[in-house]
């Protein structure tokens, strides 16, 4: 009696046609071309090289590599993305470092150019002071006879002046900033220096011993510009010393008030 079997639902799929199956699920795993390289030596294997391999054994070894070089490729970003970013990173500390220390350089050297622009002003506006200050024309000393003294002494019946005590040869100085206009003997007035002052009054030192400066020279206050003395019309050595109004004689004024009027205690 012949035995008939249903056709195709309980029969057993041939050798070619399963292993053909297999390779085709194995290409489609390797679509992305990194099993592709895996999977082309397996598959040049014969039925007759590796009779007892399936083509399921052969999909689990290929997936375990593609797996692996997946795993490592991942692996690899990674690592490049960490290292992209720690360098970002030290490149962003350094910008600030950098940043930071050109900002502190700047405020130095700021800090720096307004020290030195204090201190000239400091020094311009001291040597301004020290032009504009006046001082008495000799240290440490003191009136000795008036202005506007009667005496006939003077051929003027009066002291148009002021006299300093001061021993023969004791230094005299500029009241104040100012041209020496007239320097050499001035008669009754012995040896004299008669400056014009830089606010354009006139001031004089009399019966001097010796000359220190000279006709359109620039003087400064304190400065020495002759050593006291005797000569021209006088009992003993001293300094007489007048402020004027102009460069001539008979324009006197107080010469107290004026060295008092210009800071001078006398």
């Amino acid at each position: 009696m012949a035995f008939i079997r249903a056709t195709g639902k309980h029969r057993r799929t041939s050798r070619p046609v399963k292993t053909g199956r297999n390779i085709a699920g194995i290409a489609t795993l390797a679509a992305g071309g990194v099993v592709a390289s895996v999977a082309s030596p397996a598959l040049a294997a014969t039925d007759e090289a590796r009779p007892h391999d399936t083509g399921l054994q052969q999909a689990v070894v290929l997936g375990d590599e593609l797996a692996s070089r997946v795993e490592a490729q991942a692996d690899a970003q990674q690592a490049d993305a960490e290292i992209a970013a720690a360098r970002a990173k030290a490149e962003a500390v350094a910008k600030k470092q950098a940043d930071e220390a050109k900002r502190r350089a700047e405020a130095a050297k700021k800090k720096a150019k307004a020290a030195h622009e204090a201190k000239v002003r400091a020094a311009r506006d001291a040597e301004r002071k020290r032009l504009n200050a006046f001082v008495a024309p000799i240290s440490d000393s003191y009136v000795s006879t008036s202005y506007k003294a009667s005496s006939g002494l003077w051929s003027s019946g009066s002291h148009t002046g002021i006299d300093f005590h001061a021993a023969s040869g004791t230094s005299v100085h500029a009241v104040g900033s100012g041209t020496v206009v007239e320097a050499g003997w001035g008669g009754s007035y012995g040896n004299n220096i008669v400056i014009k002052m830089n606010d354009g009054t006139y001031t004089q030192y009399g019966h001097l011993s010796s000359l220190g400066v000279s006709v359109g020279q620039q003087v400064t206050p304190g400065q020495q510009i002759g050593l006291s003395g005797a000569t021209g019309n006088v009992t003993g050595p001293h300094l007489h010393f007048e402020a004027r109004t102009g460069a001539d004689y008979g324009s006197d004024i107080d010469p107290v008030s004026y060295l008092r009027g210009h800071g001078v205690n006398v």
